[in-house]
């Protein structure tokens, strides 16, 4: 295996005057256990509607133009190498035994930055594992209690190792990418919501469908389609499927009055067309 520890002499240059602890250490540890605690198995008895009904709202602006995922698949040079940096994010993530939303963060930030127009994007090799290191760290560092150090987190099966500070100034680059919108809405921040809506369900059989609903949600992240969906829609999707549920069946009805249904079927087939690669884990 051969192991890189030095990336400095390469063609990338990734300069920025930002410190990094300005950029993650700007919210108080009170507001950081309120997102904390979002994903808890407890379902409150009472969720606020106009809470859920703001966010609804804010996450069409999250979703990325469908013609960019187009051309972004459109390159053949992306696949294998792209997938391998997923599932190795994913491979540390379940080490690690992370938070759910940590996974769904990652594999965001990792996406995001694939898509937006750089004059050099990295394809393959070490430039894409770097960034999937600094897209781990960064959603850890922003939803774990204990974070692993820069070196730590790449031990698992590494092709490289990089300095702390190549990682770090692949996080400034990433995060300047993002315009500095790290805390964004999630497929779990509607979890708790759906969940509650099903009828009839001991606390026992709401934690099941939570519990797989979240693998689900981790599994289906690494499939780019699914940027084309909004979180919710997302979520929407993965409860029904764990509960066996069909598009046109009450239960979407149920959820919230502003669900596209035609949004939700979509993400449902694109589940039913890559779950034998997700039973792979592949």
């Amino acid at each position: 295996m051969s192991v890189s520890t030095d990336v400095s002499s390469t063609p990338i240059t990734l300069y920025c005057n930002e410190t990094l602890g300005d950029a993650l250490c700007s919210k108080t540890d009170d507001e950081f256990s309120e997102i904390n605690s979002m994903s808890s198995t407890d379902f409150p008895a009472d969720i606020d509607e106009s809470y859920i009904d703001n966010i609804l709202l804010s996450e069409l602006h999250q979703t990325p133009a469908t013609e960019l995922i187009t051309q972004f698949l459109e390159i053949s040079e992306v696949g294998s190498a792209h997938q391998d940096a997923l599932n190795w994010m994913l491979k540390v993530h379940a080490s690690y035994r992370f938070r759910p939303e940590t996974a769904y963060l990652s594999v965001n930030y990792f996406h995001c930055f694939m898509l937006s127009p750089r004059p050099l994007q990295p394809v393959k090799g070490w430039p894409l594992q770097l960034l999937a290191v600094a897209c781990l760290s960064l959603a850890a560092k922003l939803e774990e209690t204990r974070i692993p150090s820069l070196l730590d987190i790449q031990l698992l099966e590494p092709r490289f190792l990089f300095k702390p500070s190549t990682v770090q100034r692949m996080e400034l680059l990433v995060m300047s990418c993002l315009k500095w919108r790290l805390h964004i809405i999630t497929p779990f921040s509607f979890l708790h919501y759906f969940i509650a809506k099903l009828p009839h369900l001991s606390p026992r059989s709401k934690d099941f469908i939570l519990t797989h609903s979240s693998d689900l949600i981790i599994s289906t992240c690494r499939v780019i389609k699914i940027l084309a969906y909004t979180p919710s829609t997302i979520a929407a999707a993965a409860v029904l499927w764990v509960t066996n549920q069909t598009i046109d069946g009450p239960k979407l009805e149920c959820f919230h009055n502003r669900m596209d249904k035609e949004m939700v079927r979509g993400c449902y087939n694109l589940i039913r067309q890559n779950m034998p690669q997700f039973s792979r884990g592949t």
